[in-house]
């Protein structure tokens, strides 16, 4: 085999063998559906997630989807994290999602409905 032949055959192995890798990571789901009064789901509402004993780590943030949902993956180990939803003309919402951890990839979900309220003019 060429050297080309063989940097190109090694260069597919390393990243077969990274994606494989990412496919086994250990996640869990935090996920939820953000609705406003009188408990209508609410498109495009920005939602933010952060570590609770945290404030100054790394925020992961979405927009939720026509049925107002919304998901993040994060870390299979115990923690706790404030999932916040806000959207112009309304009032922000903020819960606590708790992950217990240990469960295998994907199979720990945690549900967080957040409901926002208008604002009072």
């Amino acid at each position: 085999m060429s050297r080309p032949g063989a940097l190109a055959l090694i260069c597919l192995f390393a990243v077969g063998l990274a994606a494989a890798g990412q496919k086994n990571a250990s996640y869990a789901v935090v996920e939820g559906t953000v609705f406003h009064d009188p408990g209508l789901a609410l498109p495009d509402a920005k939602v933010i997630l952060q570590l609770r004993d945290q404030p100054k780590s790394k925020k992961q943030e979405t927009v939720t989807n026509y049925r107002g949902e919304f998901q993040f993956h994060v870390p299979a180990t115990a923690g706790a994290y404030i999932v916040t939803a806000t959207m112009k003309g309304f009032q922000p919402d903020h819960k606590e999602a708790v992950v217990a951890g240990g469960a295998p990839a994907g199979q720990e979900r945690v549900t967080v409905n957040l409901v926002l309220s208008p604002e009072s003019k």
